[in-house]
């Protein structure tokens, strides 16, 4: 089992940066690829940023490429996602998620966060 928390969201102005902490407890947590997914009011869950066991493969939806930068530490059992030019449109809950695959299918992923609200102001 792996528990996941997460932390670093806020209220923040548009073009503004947030630092989204996703820390890790339980089985070892270098054996499981790690996700951001985030899901706004009236949308589906959808995928953000995926980064492998090693830290060595990434990768992002479109929108926010050159934007985002996700991140992990193995020796403190945590996942980072640094978001710069935040847009009113990156508002939403933000969870990690950890499994097996590297993929971007939030059906495969093994484990969940509770969540963390970051909302972008115009």
């Amino acid at each position: 089992q792996v528990q996941l928390v997460e932390s670093g969201g806020g209220l923040v102005q548009t073009g503004g940066s947030l630092r989204l902490s996703c820390a890790a407890s339980g089985r070892t947590f270098s054996m499981y690829t790690t996700g951001w997914f985030r899901q706004a009011p009236g949308k589906e869950r959808e995928f953000v940023a995926v980064i492998s066991r090693s830290g060595g493969t990434t990768l992002y939806t479109d929108s926010v490429k050159g934007r985002f930068t996700i991140s992990r530490d193995n020796a403190k059992n945590t996942v980072y996602l640094q978001m710069n030019s935040l847009k009113p449109e990156d508002t939403a809950v933000y969870y990690c998620a950890s499994g097996s695959p590297l993929t971007i299918m939030s059906k495969l992923y093994d484990y969940w966060g509770q969540g963390t609200q970051v909302t972008v102001s115009s």
